[in-house]
């Protein structure tokens, strides 16, 4: 670790104070700790840390509902009122005032003993741990905590994954020090650097506006987690409108690109944000077009409801219920690498003519709000798109097989925990949404790192004269088709399920051949670059 410096090494001839002495005597204290570990066990860190996270979601959702079972007797309580009853004394019902501030702590311990037989020390410290849980703004807050949480895990662990993804395809190791196994810190002493880099704004910039422009495009990331959801019981807002929300909310992010270009007074900064106006505004009208043929299909604006319709396996999933839903979907992933200012259309900031486009005077932490915005932007997505064509929470394999663990839930215990995680494992959990979008933003870097970028002409080409027209037919032939199936034709339900389980079997064998041509490539990738193939480090 001797061989470069560290973020937290005292610089030669400069005075720290008492505090900084002591942040970087913990930093290093805790880097001298965990690097063996994380060096000498990577890919068990990586696995316990994914399982423990969704053992942590898990566990909340239990938790929630076990206060609506047991100590709200099934219903939501408003917040600071409730008619109790003192289950242990044989008190009368009674209604709590707001100045009570819920149920107490004696009657949420009298409720736990009356229904679960818990008493003792054991009900007495379950009484004050879960009094606060009855609140609605208490859930909110760990909810905001949550999607917080994953806002930030996103951009850290797609930035390095990018970098090794580029890496491996121009024959390069990319990030492989910092921290020991493949540079796996890079991110976080990335950020560290950041936050060190002096604020830097032009002194004829605009300057409220130059300030502002960073937030006006990360809010909106983060503000379309509010209704995305990530599972049946996995979201923090149900809306009925969910996905006009999130489209609207996306929509905001181009402002913020705007406002940094003008204030910057730059001109390759005013050119990105031009570029940036006309490809976002006209790829969100294909984009939202495409995004309305599964709308039709099930009937709903509701994500939990479109989701909820897939659950029956891989030949139920919205992309191959018709040809034009299977169309749609190739014709939303195409716009969406627009709308995220992915290549091949990241004119707004195409370094070979506008050195950084929109975001050239930004430095330090206000230039890495940006790519915060865009890679969250790209896992939302990438979200949407698993969500809407290809099952969201859903596995491959039919709800109605999970019918086998239903023995072991109802045997509780322990068992009820080993079953619910099976069938969250096996069939239906957000790791499923998780494991697709992460896929998706894979193919978005992928397509990065091989594509050349297009003319700003022939992106508007391809939107209004190709996009455009073509999700129109998309649409019009969507809302026949769903007409043609709600009737009781017998010979128009053979052909319904004849193309639905023929396009499932293209799409399983696109999705083996991926797999195939991926190990392929694994099994030679030391012949396919010659003599490229030297491990320059350990664990290259």
């Amino acid at each position: 670790m001797s061989e470069f410096t560290l973020p937290w090494q005292p610089k030669r001839g400069v005075e720290y104070g008492g505090a900084a002495r002591a942040v970087i005597a913990v930093a290093r204290g805790v880097y001298q700790f965990a690097a063996p570990i994380v060096s000498r066990f990577p890919g068990l860190i990586l696995i316990l840390a994914v399982i423990g996270s969704c053992l942590l979601v898990w566990f909340h959702a239990l938790l929630f509902g076990y206060v609506d079972a047991y100590v709200l007797g099934g219903t939501a309580m408003p917040e600071g009122y409730e008619h109790a009853k003192g289950l242990s004394t044989g008190e009368p019902a009674r209604v709590l005032s707001p100045s009570t501030w819920g149920l107490p702590p004696s009657v949420i311990a009298a409720r736990l003993e009356a229904a679960g037989g818990v008493g003792g020390a054991l009900s007495g410290l379950l009484q004050y741990l879960l009094w606060p849980v009855q609140f609605v703004v208490t859930r909110d807050l760990i909810g905001v905590i949550g999607i917080f949480a994953l806002f930030n895990i996103i951009p850290i662990y797609a930035i390095w994954w990018e970098r090794k993804v580029a890496g491996r395809i121009q024959s390069r190791l990319g990030p492989m020090r910092v921290g020991g196994w493949h540079g796996w810190a890079q991110s976080f002493a990335d950020g560290i650097k950041l936050m060190m880099k002096e604020d830097i704004i032009p002194a004829d910039a605009d300057k409220p506006l130059f300030r502002a422009a960073a937030y006006f495009a990360l809010i909106p990331a983060l503000l379309a987690f509010v209704a995305l959801p990530f599972g049946f019981t996995y979201v923090f807002r149900d809306l009925d409108v969910a996905l006009v929300f999130i489209l609207g909310i996306l929509g905001i992010e181009v402002v913020g690109v705007i406002v940094a270009g003008w204030a910057s007074n730059n001109k390759w900064s005013v050119y990105g944000a031009m570029r940036e106006a006309c490809q976002m505004v006209s790829y969100e009208i294909p984009m939202g077009m495409a995004l309305l043929i599964p709308v039709v299909t099930v009937g709903s604006l509701n994500l939990r409801v479109i989701g909820e319709a897939q659950s029956e396996g891989w030949f139920s999933w919205l992309a191959f219920s018709h040809p034009f839903a299977f169309a749609a979907f190739l014709s939303y992933y195409v716009a969406s690498l627009a709308s995220c200012k992915r290549a091949p259309f990241d004119l707004p900031e195409a370094e070979s003519e506008l050195v950084a486009g929109f975001h050239t005077e930004y430095s330090g932490l206000r230039w890495s709000l940006f790519f915060f915005a865009e890679y969250a932007a790209m896992f939302i997505v990438s979200a949407l798109a698993a969500i809407l064509f290809l099952g969201a929470w859903h596995s491959p394999l039919p709800m109605s097989w999970a019918g086998r663990f239903d023995g072991w839930i109802a045997a509780g215990g322990l068992w009820k925990l080993i079953g619910l995680g099976l069938k969250g494992l096996l069939f239906s959990s957000p790791i499923w949404l998780l494991l697709k979008a992460v896929f998706f933003i894979y193919v978005q870097m992928w397509l990065r790192w091989t594509l050349p970028r297009i003319r700003i002409d022939q992106v508007l080409y391809a939107c209004v004269q190709v996009m455009l027209p073509l999700t129109m037919l998309l649409l019009i032939g969507t809302a026949l088709w769903v007409w043609a199936s709600s009737g009781e034709s017998a010979a128009w339900k053979a052909l319904d399920a004849v193309v639905r389980y023929g396009l499932g079997v293209v799409g399983m064998l696109f999705a083996l051949a991926f797999m195939a041509i991926a190990a392929y490539g694994f099994y030679k990738r030391r012949k396919l670059v010659g003599r490229l193939a030297v491990d320059a480090l350990p664990g290259a």
